[in-house]
């Protein structure tokens, strides 16, 4: 770079904070336009490190065995996990107890409890001494001794607890021995199917934020070309204006990075106290990767240059004022169409080849063919809008101002509302493609909640005598309608000739139980039945069977001879019945009085007790602290798919949040360079009820016209998509009305939002001068 260009780009720079007043405004305008893009895209590269950080204090707290033996030593612990819900909340529960007299303590805390006291995670306990929190203090009412340290915990707002306990042992079921905590975070990867989802959730929710950048960077060209209007007076050729106004714009962009690493650092050390979508993360984890941060910062001035230069060809600067193009210019179409082609050309090797037991894609490929198509939008755009406003004739006095303006410049109104087209193109494609693989990540559990809407489960210590009162505990809970209950043994036949050992089971309750699983008609104590299921072979009467109940050594049972053979019913937990049913008398001594004998209550509550199923899970906590509870739902969806999905939902939250911002900077700004036209209608006599009107069909027409446009390109990347995976074609034009509507409901909550600064700039002191 020669020294001539050196001092241009300097005198640019300088003139970009020269103008005064006016000139601070714009350059702060610039700032936090750029300055919000930036931000979004700091945080977008600092995602990677945030995940690998929760998985990684996850991975040190592990203290599962999963079977494994684990030899006592002096640094034995012993845990047991007793997870559980709160309201829609989660909560992470252990119950930890020392085996030696130096033992191993998990992450996050500096001993152990001793028992009937609790450690707490800092959200847990702020939830325990809120009105909220009342009635999981009727379940977890210890005293609580300490918080757990950051390392603990996966994020800040995670419920957990450790509770210690003195009658844990190493044979109590769910409890193992650990003389160490963590395990090498083995989680499986994503499948490629949900990770082409998470490539283009990406790109979707980024796309859009650079392309505001790339607008906010062209704020105040009115004012500056007018300024190198002045330049070009002085003596500068064409050549040393374009640098100048290069130099402007890289120190503009500068401003905007230092403005955006702010509002990253200032967003940073609130995200602690922030939870969206359940997902919570410390400060310190929202790390920027360096070289793509280093990208970030060397590619926004870079661009600022390049869009500065672009948007110059369109004007004339001379000496003595600005010449631009004409309105009736017509816009070229065909190389505006070549950006869509070359995208869906891109994607097309990939139709068919993407599925969840592939071996996997090119990222890059599906990344390149995506941004494509949707930088079609933003190309189409501006040409769609001319296309049609230069038809439009007539109408009332705002609409024809409102329409005029579209014609003599409809451009600077098609970016304002870029941005906006390319996120609903990308939803929309998204959500076709989320429609479409939907089914595979969830399956028909077979639960009937319209019947039971709690199943609870809890062991007998004593065997079955203790099942009418746990039974009769569930039954006394507020908010319980109704309870059905019985405990599920497994039946061990014959080995086969291929050392197979077939099962079956068998299903111990009462008769009025039991009735509710098959059609048993008469029924007394010692009866037994087989299930004629055609889906599930049971033994016949007389057959020689061991009974097993968890992991105890087995007793040997023969089938009554007198069993009858019924009909089964429905259950609301598993569907059809199936196996053996039996009432208590049928069994052996032996059987009945095992200690691992479970219990399973199916719970139906009065859907207008909204506590009803906290109150299920206390009562649950109470009679086992190793049970389990949980809602029958019809469908079961995959963890990893509802991470993806819940992941998505987190960030289109943030990505509309800095839409909206930017969008409200850009029609600021825009009403700010307009202030001087504004102030000359209204002196002349145009009702500010018109103006605002005016105001309001400028925005309303290329926005209009951008969602048609988002709507058949979000279609066609769908489609293209769904390909792509092998699914067929379906459009869901509810989700894509869905999506319209919230687009235009936030381009018009900004218009709303900029009608007072409207207001104000009509005043006649926008005639002023220096």
């Amino acid at each position: 770079m020669s020294p001539s260009w050196l001092r241009e780009l300097l005198l640019g720079a300088r003139m970009a904070l020269a103008g005064g007043r006016s000139g601070l405004v714009r350059a702060a305008l610039t700032a936090v336009g750029v300055g919000l893009g930036v931000a979004m895209l700091l945080a977008a590269v600092s995602i990677p490190h945030m995940m690998q950080a929760r998985s990684d204090r996850n991975a040190a707290r592990a203290d599962q065995n999963y079977g494994a033996q684990v030899e006592h030593t002096d640094r034995s612990t012993l845990v047991g996990a007793t997870d559980m819900q709160y309201r829609d909340a989660g909560i992470r529960g252990r119950l930890v107890r020392a085996e030696g007299s130096q033992p191993v303590v998990p992450p996050g805390l500096t001993a152990l409890p001793r028992p009937g006291e609790m450690v707490v995670s800092p959200a847990l306990a702020r939830l325990l001494v809120t009105p909220e929190g009342a009635l999981l203090r009727e379940r977890l009412h210890y005293p609580t001794v300490g918080l757990i340290a950051d390392e603990g915990l996966q994020g800040p707002g995670e419920l957990a607890f450790y509770l210690g306990s003195d009658t844990l042992t190493a044979d109590t079921s769910g409890v193992g021995r650990r003389n160490s905590f963590g395990d090498e975070n083995t989680s499986d990867g994503l499948d490629p199917v949900l990770l082409l989802l998470v490539v283009i959730i990406f790109v979707v929710l980024l796309l859009p934020v650079a392309m505001f950048v790339a607008s906010a960077i062209r704020f105040g060209g009115d004012s500056r070309d007018r300024r190198l209007a002045g330049v070009r007076l002085v003596g500068a050729d064409t050549g040393m204006a374009r640098r100048i106004a290069a130099g402007e714009a890289m120190l503009s962009a500068l401003l905007g990075v230092v403005t955006g690493a702010l509002m990253f650092l200032a967003g940073r050390s609130l995200v602690g106290s922030v939870e969206l979508m359940g997902i919570s993360v410390y400060p310190a984890d929202v790390r920027p990767d360096p070289v793509l941060a280093a990208l970030i910062v060397a590619a926004v001035p870079a661009a600022a240059v390049v869009v500065t230069v672009l948007s110059l060809r369109r004007v004339m600067i001379e000496p003595l004022g600005v010449v631009r193009r004409g309105g009736d210019t017509r816009r070229r179409l065909w190389w505006r169409l070549i950006l869509p082609v070359l995208g869906v050309l891109l994607l097309l090797p990939l139709v068919g080849s993407v599925s969840k037991e592939s071996e996997g894609f090119s990222e890059w490929q599906v990344i390149g063919g995506v941004c494509f198509i949707l930088l079609g939008v933003a190309t189409l755009l501006p040409w769609l809008v001319q296309s049609v406003v230069r038809r439009i004739h007539g109408g009332p006095v705002a609409w024809q101002l409102a329409v005029r303006r579209l014609q003599l410049d409809g451009s600077m109104s098609a970016r304002a509302v870029t941005g906006v087209a390319v996120a609903v193109a990308g939803a929309i494609g998204l959500q076709m493609m989320f429609a479409a693989v939907e089914a595979n990540y969830q399956r028909f559990s077979g639960q009937d909640p319209s019947r039971a809407q709690i199943s609870a489960t809890v062991g007998l210590p004593h065997g079955w005598p203790d099942a009418a009162a746990a039974t009769a505990r569930f039954a006394a809970t507020p908010g319980v309608t109704a309870i059905s209950s019985r405990s599920i043994l497994n039946m061990e036949l014959a080995p086969k000739p291929d050392g197979e050992i077939p099962s079956a089971p068998l299903t111990l309750a009462g008769c009025d139980d039991l009735r509710r699983l098959a059609e048993i008609g008469d029924c007394a104590d010692g009866d037994a039945f087989v299930v004629d299921n055609p889906e599930f072979t049971p033994p016949a009467p007389g057959t020689a069977v061991t009974i097993r109940a968890d992991d105890d050594p087995g007793t040997s049972w023969t089938v009554p001879a007198g069993a009858r053979s019924v009909r089964p019913l429905i259950d609301p937990l598993n569907g059809a019945s199936a196996g053996v049913l039996v009432t208590p008398g049928a069994l052996p001594a032996a059987v009945l009085a095992g200690p691992h004998l479970w219990l399973q209550a199916l719970i139906a509550v009065d859907p207008a007790s909204t506590d009803a199923v906290d109150r299920v899970v206390t009562t649950r906590w109470e009679l086992d602290q190793f049970g389990s509870t949980w809602e029958l739902n019809p469908t079961v969806v995959d963890n990893k798919f509802a991470q993806v999905r819940r992941g998505l939902f987190a960030g289109a939250a943030v990505t509309l949040l800095l839409i909206g911002a930017s969008l409200l900077v850009v029609v600021l700004e825009q009403l700010r360079d307009r202030r001087r036209l504004l102030a000359v209608l209204v002196a002349f006599g145009t009702r500010r009820r018109t103006m605002s009107w005016a105001i309001l069909w400028q925005t309303a027409v290329p926005v209009v016209l951008g969602l048609v446009l988002a709507c058949a390109a979000g279609v066609g990347l769908g489609a293209v998509l769904l390909r792509i995976i092998g699914a067929p074609v379906a459009i869901d034009w509810t989700g894509i009305g869905v999506v319209s509507a919230l687009a235009g409901a936030v381009i018009l909550l900004v218009t709303a939002l900029s009608m007072p600064v409207l207001w104000r700039l009509m005043r006649a002191e926008g005639l002023r001068t220096e």
